[in-house]
């Protein structure tokens, strides 16, 4: 099984679980929560079918990966895809993240090495800051947050049958866009994630990423539901233009928060037309200074 070790708790190796398919220009994809890697499935096929060399792994606390009680937030998050990076050898990588995901891409171009990162596309993004404050009007009540937080100590498993309905807007969409082998597939890896994650986790959406997407400086690609139940569209994808240089939104009408599988008609050609319109730019801009 493909690992690599990105700490140690108590003597023990934390490890992330990666998998890493076909050639070409490589795309890292960074999991949303509760979910792991295998949630890229709409997507993995078709940037492999176009290409593209496909890494994803799993958050650590998820999937198969360790689960550890320390290293939930986005420092920490962050510094493990960049030891993923570098086990794999990889550059010039178009960064991929759904939900949570979003929030590795916005910190790794503003922390790390941007020129590493020929591109970035968020997908039912996190940022700017979800959590409403004195600054920040458009904001989410803290109280929602606790209360999703007594909710997950309470049941769990409770929690995550309304979290998932939401997630994909089961009271509209379903059978149509989601079946029930599919949202029950959802479930099952979502209750599989440590329990002492899926908690931890819900105090990272409050990160204010606002300095960060002000250090976005590569071509990113939002694409975002406009019925976005968990991450609110107005309260984070439609802030992000005004915010970002040449950022691209594409607003998908009645999409909730897990777009790449209930819209891939109208996500995967978005994010493929994206790519090649970026694939491999800032490493030919690199080749042009060197002969300068």
């Amino acid at each position: 099984m493909p690992l690599v070790t990105v700490g140690a708790e108590n003597g023990t190796d934390i490890q992330l679980y990666y998998e890493d398919h076909g050639s070409g220009q490589p795309v890292v994809l960074i999991h949303g929560y509760p979910l792991n890697g295998d949630s890229w499935e709409r997507q993995e096929r078709e940037l492999l079918a176009n290409g593209y060399r496909v890494i994803r792994y799993d958050r650590r606390g998820f999937g198969r990966s360790s689960k550890p009680t320390t290293g939930y937030d986005y420092d920490t998050f962050t510094a493990d895809l960049h030891a993923l990076l570098d086990h794999v050898g990889v550059d010039d990588v178009a960064l991929v993240g759904f939900s949570m995901g979003t929030g590795e891409v916005t910190r790794y171009v503003a922390q790390y090495d941007s020129s590493r990162v020929r591109c970035a596309v968020l997908l039912g993004a996190i940022p700017p800051f979800l959590l409403k404050t004195d600054d920040n009007p458009e904001g989410v009540d803290r109280q929602v947050f606790d209360d999703i937080k007594s909710s997950i100590v309470k049941d769990r498993y409770a929690y995550f049958k309304a979290f998932l309905d939401d997630f994909y807007n089961v009271d509209e969409l379903a059978p149509e866009r989601i079946g029930e082998q599919a949202w029950q597939a959802s479930f099952n890896v979502a209750v599989g994630a440590s329990p002492h994650a899926t908690y931890a986790c819900v105090d990272t959406w409050l990160t204010d990423f606002r300095e960060d997407v002000a250090k976005i400086d590569v071509p990113t690609l939002v694409i975002h539901g406009t019925a976005d139940r968990i991450l609110p569209f107005e309260a984070t994808a439609k802030r992000l233009p005004a915010l970002v240089d040449g950022l691209e939104l594409v607003a998908v009408e009645n999409g909730p928060h897990n777009i790449g599988w209930t819209f891939p008609e109208v996500v995967n050609p978005a994010l493929l037309k994206f790519l090649g319109e970026h694939a491999g730019q800032r490493a030919t801009a690199g080749s042009a200074a060197q002969a300068a």
